[in-house]
């Protein structure tokens, strides 16, 4: 049975790492002007009506530096912006700007269009599992 298990574990592998670049790949075409990681962390301060740079990091499992030079990129694309937290003005709070939410926006649909497709033929019960098995695999907590 062993070997069963490593054999799924690699076909896992190596399928996540084809979604990752179809990912970026689909993500080049709907918003060129912006990496994949820029957007996803665009989207996440969105998703979160807004959060600090150290809670993107910890979210992402990435280094503060690498969040920051995001981020700055971000700002200079007039994208994003900062503002004090109402309940402690020494910290900075990191909003999408009226131009990243439109730009969100605007691929929002082609992203969701471009899913709906690829899982057009799959059935609701499949759907629910590999969302539950998405979840699941991205539970906060999981090593990785």
């Amino acid at each position: 049975m062993p070997a069963a298990r490593d054999e799924s574990v690699d076909t896992i592998q190596r399928e996540l790492t084809a979604f990752a670049r179809r990912a970026r790949a689909a993500a080049a075409r709907l918003h060129p002007e912006l990496p994949l990681v820029s957007y996803t962390l665009l989207a996440h301060i969105e998703d979160r009506q807004g959060c600090r740079a150290t809670d993107l990091a910890a979210h992402y499992l990435l280094d503060k530096s690498t969040v920051s030079r995001q981020i700055t990129a971000l700002e200079k694309l007039g994208l994003v912006e900062r503002r004090s937290d109402p309940a402690d003005h020494r910290v900075q709070v990191l909003h999408p700007t009226e131009k990243g939410s439109a730009l969100l926006s605007s691929t929002q649909a082609s992203r969701r269009a471009a899913y709906q497709e690829r899982l057009a033929d799959w059935s609701t019960e499949d759907l629910g599992r590999f969302a539950a098995y998405l979840l699941r695999y991205n539970a906060p907590g999981t090593h990785g």
